[in-house]
């Protein structure tokens, strides 16, 4: 048999975004959490080996609160993946509108039901001040010259979207984009001494964010697929502009700290 291939940059692709490397292969991954969403495809892009896994499994079988995220975490840092590049869609909650592209720079996670770490025992806490990577935000931002940079991102629990008083309690709080998908993925991909950036597509505005029948299922798909080609070349663009990350804060913050969980690859 033989030996899977490593990749140094991983894809997560969210909702509507089910593949993005044109000659890959496909590789099953176990991991102490079950599977991840799907067999990973690892292809070349930019002169760079890169994996991608889809979020919701290839035919989003995994609504948000069900994802398996740790497994997904962990099969990707298993093949070598030091940074990620996580495209999702959010609705718009304050200073955005459909359409507009953001690289958030902070996280809130009201989720409920997830396991949200890898600790299980003993004494080892994960600084998480700035949730995403500077430089993997930094060729997300760069890479498109229409790409907002910077806001704060709610993740809820779903699969249900808010309530208008919910939308509205989130915009009096200061947040811009609200998600399913964003927590415990980014604390995850830490977790893994991984460098971790979202990049948001806005389609929609929240329910308490403008009068009107609220949010939908089918116009956020919809957005989401007339935006593919846009997000593809912003993430091809961006995998070309990576930093190094070696040194990266994403990784040195466990250098004097005992994990007391495996961090394979």
């Amino acid at each position: 048999m033989s030996e899977t291939p490593r990749a140094d940059v991983a894809v997560i692709g969210g909702t509507g975004f089910y593949s993005f490397l044109d000659d890959y292969t496909e590789h099953a991954v176990t991991t102490p959490y079950g599977d991840p969403s799907a067999a990973i495809a690892i292809g070349e892009v930019g002169g760079r080996r890169v994996a991608f896994l889809p979020r919701h499994g290839p035919h989003h079988e995994f609504p948000p609160h069900a994802i398996p995220y740790r497994a997904n975490a962990w099969a990707l840092r298993s093949l070598g993946v030091r940074q990620v590049l996580a495209p999702c869609a959010v609705g718009g909650l304050a200073g955005v509108a459909p359409g507009d592209v953001v690289v958030p720079d902070q996280l809130v996670d009201r989720t409920r039901r997830r396991i949200d770490s890898f600790v299980e025992t003993g004494a080892c806490h994960l600084p998480f001040a700035d949730p995403y990577c500077a430089g993997v935000g930094a060729a997300l931002a760069g890479a498109d010259a229409d790409v907002r940079s910077g806001g704060t991102m709610v993740v809820v629990e779903g699969p249900r979207f808010s309530t208008r008083a919910e939308s509205r309690s989130y915009v009096d709080q200061g947040f811009h984009l609200i998600n399913m998908t964003g927590a415990p993925e980014a604390a995850l991909a830490r977790e893994m001494r991984q460098c971790y950036a979202s990049v948001a597509l806005v389609t929609d505005m929240d329910a308490g964010a403008e009068a009107g029948e609220g949010v939908g299922q089918e116009e956020v798909f919809a957005l989401f697929r007339a935006n593919l080609e846009r997000l593809t070349t912003l993430l091809t663009r961006a995998i070309e502009a990576l930093p190094d990350p070696t040194g990266c804060s994403c990784s040195t913050w466990a250098d004097d700290v005992e994990l007391t969980y495996d961090v394979p690859g």
